[in-house]
């Protein structure tokens, strides 16, 4: 275990410096840890590595493409803080003989809980309500409430499932589906009778645009979309269009095709939607025990017993 070289390459904004991971993980062998921007370049993010046996991925930016394992033909484990892997070539890196871990359920009830306050912070117009007041008006307009609805969670991973038990406990009659079970017939079915539509499926080449204009003509016209899962999951034009034409209620939204938003990004015109930084799971609980779970992974690895394996 002292000879392992683990590089943690893309702290930044810097979660891991001076945490209790980042003393855990110095008892693995030599550390180094980059807290300046630039992960998101691939060519940089393989210079970061180098010959480290390990690296402990933080961001979702930082491309682990197979042109990056290919500059670093030391490294044996990515351990990933978070449970999305779209931003790593697994193929590549099973093919290499690298490792992949991640945290799953680590952010589960911050991301669970964000995804509720979504769903009421939409259907109660909570942001347009509070802007309006603190302007001198006192606003008297209709809103929705949880009970008595019907609410689609569509992914009942970790996170879909608490999703599932809070939801409940609101009064509402929850759909639920699973993505293994591939059927589409059952989840068109789902979004036609839902009031709210929550996405909580893994971003992969086969759930890119998971819901676009097909699936939008097939909701009501006053539902309500909730992603806390990935931007992509979402045709772009399509959110937009059913956005601007009402062909939904609105959107809260946690995630987005491009992060941070930029300042013309249309998403930021639609007065329909609540809108949060990719954020629901930024608890200091989910940070702690994250980062812990995150370093570990590579304990239990190094140890010869990996846990938590993606590839």
């Amino acid at each position: 275990m002292g000879d392992a070289l683990v590089v943690v390459p893309d702290d930044f904004p810097s979660v891991f410096d001076g945490s209790a991971a980042h003393e855990r993980a110095q008892k693995l062998g030599a550390l180094r840890i980059c807290g300046e921007r630039g992960a998101d370049d691939a060519a940089e993010l393989a210079r970061r590595i180098g010959g480290a046996t390990v690296a402990v991925n933080i961001r979702a930016y930082a491309p682990f493409t197979d042109a990056v394992f290919a500059a670093c033909p030391n490294l044996r484990l990515v351990s990933i803080w978070g449970v999305g892997t779209d931003h790593i070539d697994l193929a590549s890196a099973a093919r290499r003989g690298i490792t992949v871990c991640n945290t799953p359920g680590a952010n589960a009830i911050a991301v669970a809980e964000h995804a509720v306050a979504l769903m009421m912070s939409v259907a109660r117009k909570i942001p347009q309500i509070d802007s309006a007041m603190r302007k001198g008006e006192w606003p008297r307009e209709m809103l929705g409430q949880l009970h008595g609805k019907t609410l689609a969670v569509l992914g009942t991973g970790a996170i879909g499932s608490h999703v599932v038990k809070l939801a409940r406990a609101f009064g509402m009659t929850v759909l639920e589906w699973r993505l293994r079970r591939g059927n589409l017939a059952e989840r068109d079915a789902m979004l036609r009778q839902a009031d709210f539509v929550s996405l909580h499926v893994r971003l992969t080449p086969q759930t890119r645009g998971f819901i676009g204009a097909r699936e939008f003509g097939l909701m009501k016209s006053d539902a309500i979309l909730i992603n806390t899962g990935r931007g992509a999951l979402v045709d772009r034009d399509a959110l937009h269009d059913a956005l601007a034409n009402r062909r939904i209620a609105g959107a809260g939204l946690d995630v987005f095709h491009d992060e941070p938003l930029k300042a013309d990004d249309p998403i930021l015109g639609f007065a329909n939607t609540v809108l949060s930084p990719h954020n629901a799971g930024q608890t200091p609980e989910v940070r702690r025990d994250g980062l812990l779970l995150t370093i570990e992974n590579v304990e239990q690895f190094l140890a010869g017993t990996p846990q938590n394996m993606v590839t």
